[in-house]
């Protein structure tokens, strides 16, 4: 057996080497002397390599079955399923599940209700724990315990279906912690303040995240193959869900409006509309003229990271 990790939130044998301004991955396979695999430094195929390394080597059922050894196997046969971002805060939220359930380790099966709610209020102490080592650290724990425990219902699901418990989930009748929902709402006169403080690359950008009503993530993936028939055709990132927006009216115009600009088709400017600000630019230039209150309305500049919240970040 390899060594336990020494962060409790490290994936079991992934290594990670930062080399420059690049990160790489290796497989630790152990022995004497040890011998690592090299990854890649892409996260997403690293991740996918190490599940197949972890599917080919996996150790026959023990006789006690622990959280940790479920957990495991799931991270390493479920989570490649997923969303790339679906995987990566799944794999945070699976490590806190095992640093507690895994301490000191038991059976998966005993895991009951009533331990949950421990959980719960474990999380809360651990993130005020924090806060007191790092008074910037953010948050109170309430958030990331729901999302915890919203996991956990998955890994106990798929584990019955295995065959590793018969159980029901301990989760049922636990309650998570009340949460305040995101209600913010860019008025017209705060979305013209920021577009008007804008240069023109991320006007664009906004204007047509504002015209298809999606998110950043698959406004970014936008091409020209994305367009037939008049229309864009995608499939969300986080839905899966089909989706098709006719390229009319204000869409129509502002594709014309960047390909007057660009002097080229509007559809071969789909992607620059949104891609552009990103690929010309350091993360630095995330929309910092507005935060400089070069608008003149302070209070919107107070509130730029806000309402510009993913834009103009490379991913």
């Amino acid at each position: 057996m390899g060594r336990r990790p020494s962060k409790p939130n490290a994936v079991p044998h992934l290594r990670v080497r930062v080399r420059g301004k690049k990160t790489w991955y290796f497989y630790d396979h152990g022995g004497k002397p040890r011998r690592e695999e090299p990854l890649g430094s892409d996260y997403g195929l690293a991740i996918k390599r190490w599940a197949e390394i972890e599917r080919e080597g996996a150790e026959k059922p023990r006789a006690v079955i622990t959280f940790r050894y479920v957990g495991d196997r799931y991270r390493a046969e479920v989570l490649p399923t997923k969303a790339p971002a679906t995987q990566i805060s799944n794999s945070r939220e699976l490590s806190k599940l095992i640093e507690f359930f895994d301490d000191p380790p038991g059976p998966f099966e005993a895991i009951q209700p009533q331990h949950v709610r421990q959980y719960m209020r474990w999380r809360l102490d651990d993130v005020q724990a924090k806060k007191r080592k790092n008074p910037k650290h953010r948050g109170d724990g309430r958030i990331a315990a729901n999302r915890e425990k919203a996991l956990l219902p998955h890994i106990w699901n798929w584990a019955r279906e295995i065959g590793y418990t018969s159980l029901p989930n301990p989760c049922i009748g636990v309650h998570g912690y009340s949460e305040e929902g995101r209600d913010v709402y860019v008025e017209d006169d705060a979305y013209k303040a920021v577009w008007d403080a804008a240069d023109v690359p991320l006007r664009d950008a906004m204007d047509l995240a504002y015209l298809t009503g999606q998110r950043p993530a698959d406004t970014l993936g936008l091409s020209i193959t994305n367009i037939r028939d008049d229309t864009l055709q995608f499939r969300q990132g986080k839905t899966g869900k089909a989706m098709r927006i006719e390229v009319i009216g204000e869409l129509a115009a502002l594709l014309e409006r960047i390909a007057a600009r660009k002097k080229r088709q509007p559809a071969e400017l789909v992607r620059e509309a949104v891609a552009e600000y990103a690929a010309r630019h350091e993360p630095s230039r995330t929309p910092k003229s507005v935060g400089a209150f070069a608008s003149g309305r302070r209070d919107l500049g107070e509130r730029a990271e806000e309402l510009l919240k993913g834009m103009g970040r490379t991913r």
